[in-house]
């Protein structure tokens, strides 16, 4: 009888560590949120107008919005490649890091297969925007002058193989002017820069460029779209603008490290949509000229990525995009 009970008590022993060892429900601890560029630009809005809604929806867990600007945001989707794949450090990239970096850069620490495609969040155009003290009203205009002193004016991006540094590599290849692209940080700094006269223009993301549109500080004269916006309806699309061939639009994408398991993207899925569908984020981002736009499933999202990234390779090859 005795032996009996020390074989039970053995057996029940040997199973506590393993139970023990099972690993806690995702998410049992804060989330990393991380962006690839400064506080102030359109990636810093968007995540920090859904990341209260994304907490609520992940139970209630701390989501913790990091900046980690740098190399066209490559800093930051290398950071989350090498991440560990457990759903507890997410990225809110845009073409820039899944499909532009690649094709500029040879020797990028990561590729796009590191990272794993939950889904689109949000779409937009992007401002031309010029310093309100350049006298331009139109495209015209500004066209004129960029051609009348080649090389003069310049343009503040969002660094190299950024959607604003795309965005003016094709404004002067399809119009045949000349103009210094000037690369910053972020959208921050290069709309910081428009509005000090360091530089006198700027292709911006809209969350970057309207509230300063609004105070005076800059003047939008078109969208990047072959059409007018209704998230912009106050600005000429490109066809309007005299420009039919050009068409722009940007978007927000969430992604985890390859390997992540499919019950975490899963999760991490139904709570991006949750919280990009809240009503008080949909306001937030319309008011900034951007729209919630989310993919119907990670495989979805996937197929998209697959033919975006086919227009911004194209750009960078057509319009002789190199890092400086």
């Amino acid at each position: 009888m005795k032996r009996r009970n020390v074989v039970a008590a053995m057996a029940l022993g040997a199973s506590t560590p393993w139970s023990w060892a099972q690993p806690a429900p995702y998410p049992s601890k804060p989330i990393r949120l991380v962006i690839g560029f400064t506080p102030g630009g359109a990636a810093d809005y968007v995540a920090r107008s859904m990341s209260e809604s994304l907490s609520k929806a992940m139970g209630g867990q701390t989501v913790l919005v990091e900046n980690k600007p740098g190399n066209g945001s490559s800093i930051a989707a290398d950071l989350v490649a090498k991440s560990p794949p457990d759903g507890y450090t997410l990225l809110i990239a845009s073409p820039s890091s899944i499909s532009v970096n690649p094709a500029l850069i040879p020797k990028l620490p990561y590729t796009p297969a590191d990272l794993l495609p939950v889904t689109k969040m949000t779409t937009s155009p992007l401002v031309l925007a010029v310093n309100p003290n350049t006298g331009f009203r139109t495209v015209g205009e500004l066209i004129a002058a960029a051609k009348k002193d080649p090389g003069k004016l310049n343009c503040a991006t969002a660094g190299n193989g950024s959607a604003p540094h795309l965005g003016a590599a094709l404004f002067t290849m399809l119009t045949g002017t000349q103009m210094t692209l000037v690369p910053y940080r972020g959208g921050g700094p290069a709309i910081q820069s428009v509005m000090a006269g360091d530089t006198q223009l700027t292709f911006g993301t809209s969350p970057s460029v309207l509230p300063q549109v609004s105070s005076g500080r800059l003047r939008a004269i078109a969208v990047s779209t072959r059409e007018r916006s209704p998230l912009v309806p106050d600005l000429p699309g490109m066809r309007e603008a005299g420009l039919p061939e050009y068409n722009i639009e940007f978007w927000y994408g969430m992604f985890v490290p390859a390997g992540t398991p499919p019950a975490v993207v899963k999760k991490v899925y139904e709570a991006t949509i949750a919280a990009m569908q809240q009503p008080s984020v949909k306001a937030a981002l319309a008011r900034e000229g951007t729209e919630v736009s989310i993919s119907g499933s990670p495989e979805q999202f996937k197929a998209f990525l697959a033919e975006d990234s086919k227009f911004w390779v194209d750009l960078v090859k057509n319009a002789n995009v190199k890092v400086e």
